[in-house]
């Protein structure tokens, strides 16, 4: 079964991160099991995009960079749409990687106390540095696979500890609702699961991991049971946090920290393990990503292990352990990533659908009526989650 798993598991890993963990922490505080639906539509709009993703990659084995130089005819179109891709993927995993270290920081906190926690950072930093310099793609692949399972199991396990009732669950699960104050948070669910570095990783690392178009169908699975589990955990992290005082939670360390007293010392030390997991694989897969990207935009040498691409990672990495050692938050960097990604995400399901229509390009394996159909939906959720958070950080500057 494992060989099998690819790509998919460093997509569920990437999504399921700090920022994720922070937000349905929040729902399941503040709204119970009411938001569960907004998890469930995030994670069919994931699949359809990633499954459209990994395909454009196997098939054409290019990445999304090289594939936009190729399709915008117009020089200064392409060279603006490139120019908002680097801003948004390189700039942008720059700016968000102290909080994908903090993630695992937490889970060390919780897992080994606070004593030395300042050396929590480089420890995480550390780790992230070795696999990224020394490991092959197999070698990260089988470490995230290990690492999604143990995150899978904390979280799944601790939401089982909590007793949940499960006709209250399936409630939140398929009719949606939309409690007062709630849009803000549903805007957070949605936009942590859709991520727009995601869609440029899988195409990456799908024409790594699967060589032939006939490796589609194993491809296809991995994506779908990937993206389920990483669901499963979203939803699972909800639960937990409903079953907590309103009072007594405001984050993902006191959600740790909450359960202790209400379920044992075993249900914090699984939160931990989760964390830890979650930051861990987002504080890798970001980098990775950027790198990606910037490979492909510049048209560097296919190369894990070259020197450009590691220096790309390395930098973002780095900056990331220096703002959270430091305590510097580069807020300016982070308000022109928000905006660049607003503007990505929209830009590139277009540019990813009408790619995927090319029957000249993909034949066969282009989308059919009712893939075009359910993409044309998640493009209207996409524009008006994107507007909102545009305008958000406009009417913020």
């Amino acid at each position: 079964m494992f060989k099998n798993f690819g790509p998919g598991v460093l997509i569920a890993a990437a999504f399921i991160g700090p920022g994720t963990i922070t937000a349905c922490t929040i729902a399941g505080v503040n709204f119970q099991f009411t938001l569960l639906w907004t998890v469930l539509l995030s994670i069919i709009a994931t699949i359809v995009l990633q499954e459209m993703s990994m395909r454009v990659g196997i098939i054409t084995r290019k990445g999304l960079p090289e594939i936009i130089r190729e399709s915008i005819k117009f020089s200064w179109l392409r060279y603006l749409v490139l120019g908002i891709v680097l801003c948004a993927i390189v700039l942008g995993n720059t700016a968000y990687e102290a909080g994908n270290i903090s993630g695992a920081t937490l889970g060390l906190e919780v897992l080994l106390g606070g004593l030395g926690s300042q050396f929590y950072p480089l420890i995480v930093g550390g780790i992230a540095f070795a696999l990224l310099y020394l490991g092959s793609y197999k070698t990260i692949e089988k470490v995230f696979i290990g690492l999604v399972l143990a995150m899978s199991f904390s979280f799944i396990l601790t939401a089982l500890l909590t007793g949940p009732n499960i006709l209250d669950v399936l409630k939140g699960m398929f009719i949606p609702s939309l409690p007062s104050d709630s849009i803000l948070n549903i805007i957070a669910l949605v936009g942590t699961t859709i991520v727009p570095y995601n869609l440029f990783l899988h195409t990456s690392l799908a024409k790594e991991k699967w060589p032939s178009k006939k490796d589609i169908p194993d491809a296809r699975k991995d994506t779908v049971l990937s993206i389920l589990i990483g669901g499963l955990v979203s939803l699972a992290i909800i639960i937990c946090a409903a079953s907590i005082p309103k009072t007594s939670i405001m984050g993902a360390m006191d959600l740790a920290l909450g359960l202790e007293p209400l379920y044992g010392k075993a249900a914090s030390y699984l939160m931990g393990i989760g964390l830890f997991a979650a930051g861990i694989t987002s504080a890798i897969t970001a980098p990775l990503a950027a790198a990606y990207v910037a490979q492909s935009c510049f048209d560097w040498k296919k190369d894990i292990k070259g020197t450009k691409f590691r220096l790309t990672w390395m930098v973002i990495l780095l900056a990331g352990v220096a703002s959270l050692s430091t305590g510097i938050r580069p807020i300016a960097i982070i308000q022109i990533a928000q905006i660049s990604n607003g503007l990505l995400l929209p830009i590139i399901v277009i540019i990813l659908i009408g790619i995927v229509n090319k029957r000249s390009l993909l034949g066969k394996y282009s989308n059919s009526i009712w893939q075009n159909l359910l993409c044309i939906l998640i493009l209207i959720l996409i524009i008006t989650l994107a507007s909102k958070s545009i305008f958000e950080v406009i009417g913020f500057l």
